[in-house]
């Protein structure tokens, strides 16, 4: 990637969601940086309910085959350490090691994806919920992950782009 590649990216990202008014819109133009920055053959996004303990996917790039579907209990495993209390992204290379977290390992596999990167997104010292980037195994090497980074404000200007549309 080049930051000229990088800079268009964000200018796009930028003016979709500043125009659009579809949630699936500002989760489409957050897809499209992402696969400029790290790449990614399955593209998701989950969102967290705090009250109730449930998380729910809310975008999918994949929408036939690995859909938006209803919710789940909070996922309470080293994923959650990772993610929630150390606030680092949850990294995994190979389709075993997404099998001792993910009960669905077998439609991720099934989908050509034998790694996942899920990054955590926090605002307000709450966590919203992860940007969800999954690809054949061993994609996601400490220089993706590292890359990754500059998908960060981003995907918390989605996350925010996202309860405005929600509330109109």
């Amino acid at each position: 990637m080049t930051e000229t590649k990088l800079a268009e990216a964000l200018v796009a990202f930028d003016a979709a969601i500043a125009t659009t008014t579809e949630v699936e819109g500002v989760w489409k133009a957050l897809q499209a940086l992402a696969d400029v920055v790290v790449g990614a053959k399955l593209f998701t996004v989950m969102k967290l309910d705090w009250a109730s303990e449930l998380s729910s996917r809310t975008y999918t790039s994949h929408p036939d085959t690995y859909p938006v579907s209803g919710t789940k209990p909070m996922n309470r495993t080293h994923w959650f350490d990772t993610i929630h209390v150390q606030r680092k992204p949850f990294v995994a290379n190979t389709i075993k090691d997404i099998a001792d977290v993910f009960p669905d390992h077998e439609t991720i596999w099934s989908l050509g994806c034998g790694s996942v990167l899920n990054w955590p997104v926090f605002v307000g010292d709450t966590m919203l919920g992860t940007v969800n980037m999954l690809h054949e195994e061993h994609y996601y090497t400490p220089q993706r992950v590292e890359a990754a980074k500059q998908l960060s404000l981003a995907a918390k200007a989605a996350f925010l782009a996202v309860e405005h549309l929600e509330r109109r």
